[in-house]
């Protein structure tokens, strides 16, 4: 018996969970910088990467005689005007063959322009920072109200908000002088508006894209399509023009 118990107690002390505490604490501060001094193994695994992306990113697909930045003027501006007509080109093939339709205008939003083009070699990486994001090319068709309410909206805001194949001119006290849509009058019953899936779904306040009676995802990146327009243009030539303005009042 004595046997047993003393095996037991053996099994018990055997079984207890063992109490660590803490003795000492080392530390260092280790300052990163431009001097660090990589470990070679991680440094030689991520250089190949490192390289093959900084040389796609660096791909010069164009140039620029002059820098563009959406800070230009106040209702259309040369990186705006380069980005919806860019749309208007590239996607409008793509979805007449897809759809048998035709784009009639584009509407993107100013916030969406994220960076800018200086003057000289036009990137890879110029549209990286130009469109950032992910989004995607998008055509609703608009009934003439939708449409009509469109309009109001870019009346309202007296923003740049990139557009292509529509024309708006404001009176001197922000009324609506004329509009035309590729040189005509408003007059049909349905507009094939291509604008981002961002913008579809109501971004930055467009709810009249939210009730388009169709919607057509081409699955095309805005940001793609600049890249392949770039590739395209050779030499940039977008300006200021016309397609959005305002008579000043009298003084």
């Amino acid at each position: 018996m004595r046997i047993y118990l003393l095996a037991l107690c053996c099994i018990l002390l055997s079984c207890q969970t063992k109490t660590y505490n803490v003795g000492k604490i080392d530390t260092k501060q280790v300052e990163i910088d431009s001097t660090f001094d990589k470990p070679n193994e991680i440094e030689e695994f991520v250089k190949p990467y490192r390289e093959k992306i900084n040389n796609e990113m660096n791909k010069v697909l164009a140039y620029s005689p002059k820098a563009m930045f959406k800070s230009e003027a106040n209702l259309n501006t040369s990186i705006g005007n380069l980005m919806a007509d860019a749309v208007l080109e590239l996607a409008k093939p793509i979805f007449n063959q897809r759809e048998n339709l035709k784009i009639d205008a584009v509407l993107l939003n100013y916030g969406g322009i994220r960076g800018g083009i200086n003057k000289g070699e036009v990137t890879t990486r110029t549209a990286y920072n130009i469109m950032p994001f992910e989004n995607e090319i998008v055509v609703a068709k608009l009934d003439s109200v939708r449409f009509k309410q469109l309009i109001n909206y870019l009346v309202e805001a007296k923003r740049a908000h990139p557009i292509a194949g529509l024309k708006l001119n404001l009176k001197a006290n922000g009324q609506i002088q004329s509009v035309e849509v590729n040189g005509k009058p408003l007059d049909q019953a349905f507009y094939y508006v291509a604008t981002s899936d961002y913008l579809v779904k109501g971004g930055d306040h467009m709810s009249f894209f939210t009730k388009a009676d169709t919607t057509y995802n081409l699955n095309y990146k805005l940001r793609s399509l600049l890249i392949d327009y770039f590739e395209q243009q050779d030499t940039l030539s977008s300006k200021v023009d016309s397609r959005f303005t305002q008579l000043y009042p009298k003084p």
